[in-house]
């Protein structure tokens, strides 16, 4: 196995982008790492990986990964689409790695992309609802919101020293620190009345506590650690990428508020990665619903179950707290562009390796963490990154 890094990033702003197609977005952004990488030409690549999770709904089109490298002037390469829900696009980037580690490509390009805005609501409800089981959720009315409000129903019950303020308090955090990101959807800083007052959308979810649905694209490129000197004077090193699932079926699994998913693949990215969860130097996690933000915390281990909320009032998570999240935004104030989200997470967390994360750097940053994850916390990736010398 090489090693890895992350030697181009590119991005475009996330926001309803209804007059671009869907694969204009995502040759913007592979443009965008293309030009980030010195000395890497359109040419170079020989690996395409595109994290989508709608395209058959939104845009009619399914075999991203032929269509894009067409447009890219790159067909003949080996190119496809990964598919594993909003986890959609660290899932692409978990299988470039694995082919640049094993020395089956030099250069690869990971894309995420996805354009929801340009159909009916309705169409997409329903095709986040796919995330869930079909035959045992959707055909009983449950939609993807729906069960998030579940967990955050069953969360406040079983820890009921926690309010509905200390949860407020993980779309605060994004809020504030979008604010300094020019590719974020809202840059604006709200405050926890705002969030707890804000209408019910299914109890006790409120509106400010769910992430938009948007559209938007990201790219980064990877080559082997050996040669990323020859691309960029910064190179971050792929340390972990590990993923891991649960019971699609909510009502099977053995302990609902603490997804065995988040845990499991949170700790082999740590033994892979060789560092424990002290060398952490900030998180961006998954933050769809803020009750997901917390679940994340504390089953990753970084909170006891219970406690995030809590420790998110308390400035833990805020940048300059003991682990900084959600530092470009996350997914609440970014935006969540479903199938590119992890692949937007990666970019922001190399941002912050470079040091060049502006008004948004979390100070000595050399370690950085993300997940994505996949339907109610089915499918999670975990990705650890590290700040090359």
């Amino acid at each position: 196995m090489r090693d890895v890094a992350v030697v181009g990033v590119g991005q475009i702003k996330v926001s309803e982008h209804w007059e671009r197609p869907l694969r204009e977005m995502a040759v913007d952004a592979a443009m965008r790492a293309v030009i980030d990488a010195n000395n890497i030409e359109l040419k170079d690549i020989d690996m395409l990986v595109v994290g989508n999770m709608l395209g058959e709904i939104t845009d009619t089109q399914a075999h991203l990964g032929a269509l894009i490298a067409d447009y890219l002037g790159i067909d003949g390469i080996e190119a496809y689409r990964v598919e594993a829900a909003c986890g959609s696009g660290a899932a692409a980037f978990r299988a470039a790695y694995m082919a640049v580690a094993g020395g089956f490509a030099d250069i690869a390009l990971v894309i995420g992309v996805e354009q929801q805005t340009n159909v009916f609501f309705s169409d997409i409800t329903l095709g986040l609802a796919m995330a869930a089981d079909a035959e045992y959720e959707i055909l009983h009315g449950a939609s993807f919101l729906a069960l998030n409000a579940l967990l955050k129903k069953l969360y406040l019950d079983k820890y009921s020293d926690v309010s509905e303020e200390d949860l407020a308090m993980f779309p605060v955090i994004a809020h504030e620190n979008a604010v300094h990101n020019i590719y974020a959807m809202y840059r604006y800083k709200i405050n926890v009345s705002k969030v707890i007052n804000s209408p019910y959308v299914a109890y006790p979810i409120r509106l400010f506590e769910t992430a938009p649905i948007s559209d938007g694209a990201a790219a980064v490129i990877l080559a082997p650690l050996e040669d990323a000197k020859k691309y960029t004077d910064t190179p971050v090193i792929v340390k972990a990428s590990e993923v891991s699932t649960d019971r699609i079926y909510l009502a099977s699994r053995d302990d609902i508020l603490l997804p065995k998913a988040i845990r499991i693949s949170t700790e082999k990215a740590l033994r892979r990665a060789r560092v424990e969860r002290k060398d952490i130097d900030f998180f961006e996690l998954h933050d769809a619903y803020s009750i997901m933000a917390a679940l994340s915390l504390e089953a990753s281990g970084f909170a006891e179950p219970g406690s995030a909320p809590k420790m998110a009032t308390e400035g833990a998570y805020h940048i300059g707290g003991d682990l900084p999240i959600l530092t470009m935004g996350g997914l609440k104030a970014r935006g969540h562009p479903v199938g590119a989200t992890g692949v937007y997470q990666i970019v922001e967390s190399v941002i912050q390796l470079r040091g060049d994360a502006g008004k948004s750097q979390v100070d000595g940053a050399e370690v950085g963490m993300a997940q994505n994850v996949g339907g109610v916390a089915t499918t999670v990736i975990t990705t650890i990154l590290a700040r090359g010398d």
